[in-house]
């Protein structure tokens, strides 16, 4: 079964740096604040960010991780937060999912995409365990780190792009599953790359 990845939730939300009023292209760098609120895996973490940065090279754009911690006091031009629940590493102890249910979200206030998503680790973690043959095993905090990472890069494309609209194909598409969570490659679609570089605002979450 596909798993629905992107639900839009109303808030009343933090302002950032980035705002989704206007219409430019994409920054050369981004500062992603990871605030995590369980237990993860070092090896899951460090895939989760090649992953995406892998994926949005074809854009020029350079993801800069920094843990919550690390960015107190800070001050960042060009910035999005990605909170993770539950445990981010991966469990061979099956569990029990809506599979309908998002693996991640992107928080909007007043019908405007922000720049802080939401990410249920159990909800990857299971997803990619159940697409696991008994050969993955041996790399499964890594496939875990794949899976992570191609969420978090579907959130930062409704961020960057100020869109809830989805792709047609690849890991912008609207439902991914378990399979493409952890296949040895899923990239952008052409047509996202270039409207990520050139700069759109599509229709915003009703």
């Amino acid at each position: 079964m596909r798993t629905l990845l992107t639900c839009v939730l109303l808030v009343v939300g933090l302002v950032f740096a980035m705002t989704a009023t206007t219409t430019s292209p994409i920054p050369t760098s981004l500062t992603v604040i990871l605030d995590f609120r369980g237990i993860h895996s070092d090896p899951s973490i460090r895939e989760m960010e090649r992953e995406s940065g892998s994926i949005l090279k074809a854009t020029g754009l350079k993801l800069d991780w920094r843990l919550k911690s690390q960015a107190r006091g800070e001050i960042y031009s060009d910035l999005v937060v990605m909170q993770f629940d539950g445990s981010c590493k991966f469990d061979p102890a099956p569990r029990i999912y809506d599979e309908t249910g998002p693996l991640a979200l992107t928080r909007t206030t007043n019908h405007q995409i922000q720049s802080f998503g939401e990410v249920d680790c159990d909800h990857v973690a299971e997803s990619a365990r159940r697409a696991m043959q008994s050969g993955d095993y041996r790399q499964a905090d890594m496939l875990v780190g794949r899976a992570l990472g191609r969420v978090v890069t579907h959130e930062l494309v409704h961020m960057l792009t100020h869109s809830a609209e989805h792709g047609r194909t690849g890991v912008f598409e609207a439902a991914l599953s378990g399979k493409q969570l952890i296949a040895p490659t899923l990239s952008l679609e052409a047509m996202d790359v270039d409207r990520l570089m050139s700069g759109f605002e599509g229709e915003q979450a009703q």
